[in-house]
This record gives C-alpha cells, structure tokens and sequence, in this order.
C-alpha cells in the first residue's frame, strides 16, 4: 500500500501539480477579445419639421433651417428681378417651400424667396 501512495504522489509531482493536495493556481488567461456591439441605423434621410423663417432675414433663416437639419437650401428674388442675394443680411424671406411646420426628409430641397428690406 505505501507503493501505491508513493506511486501516485510521484504522478501528481510529475503532472506539474502540487504533491499536499492543495489546489491548483490557474494558469494565467489571456483576456478575452473585446465585444462590439453593432446598431442598425435606418438608412436614407431622418425627417424633421420645416421651420417658418417667413418674416426673417435671410441670413437667420438659413442659419435657422441648418439648426434644423435641412441643409439643401436653394434661394430666390422674390420680386422676380432674378437679383443674386450678396448680402443676405439685407433681404427679408417672403415665402418658403416646403412651407413651415411641414415634415419632411432632411435631404428635402427648401426654396427661401426673398426680397431686399424695405421694397
């Protein structure tokens, strides 16, 4: 019988394990790989309400449609002169389409028409 204890606490030496029967340390892990988590957006424009800038200066009412999300502004003389708009601070907006309130996709063209302060 002492052969046999001796036998085996010879194996658990040999296995690289301890020989009094106390647990073993594990050995060291390699941390794991961090995770990702992946969100599915919707893809295309988000929606959002047209601002009314009717009644603004132009330079406001562009600012105003930016803070909006609408960024494809186009702009027009109003009193139909085809003037360019140098200085938007000295035109007022008359008219917009698509008209304020409205909801659309952000990507969605805004026409300003304005005339210069005062006419």
């Amino acid at each position: 019988m002492a052969g046999t204890a001796f036998c085996s606490l010879v194996l658990v030496a040999a296995c690289g394990g301890p020989a009094t029967g106390e647990p073993r340390t594990p050995a060291p892990t390699t941390p794991a790989a961090p995770t990702t988590t992946v969100t599915q957006t919707p893809t295309g424009p988000e929606a959002g309400v047209v601002p009314n800038v009717v009644g603004l200066n132009h330079q406001l009412a562009q600012d105003t449609m930016q803070a909006a999300g609408f960024y494809y502004l186009t702009e027009e003389d109003a009193t139909g002169q085809g003037r360019l708009l140098i200085n938007d601070r000295n035109w007022v907006v008359v008219s917009q389409e698509p008209a304020g309130g409205t909801r659309a996709a952000s990507d969605t063209k805004i026409v300003l028409r304005s005339k210069k302060i005062g006419e």
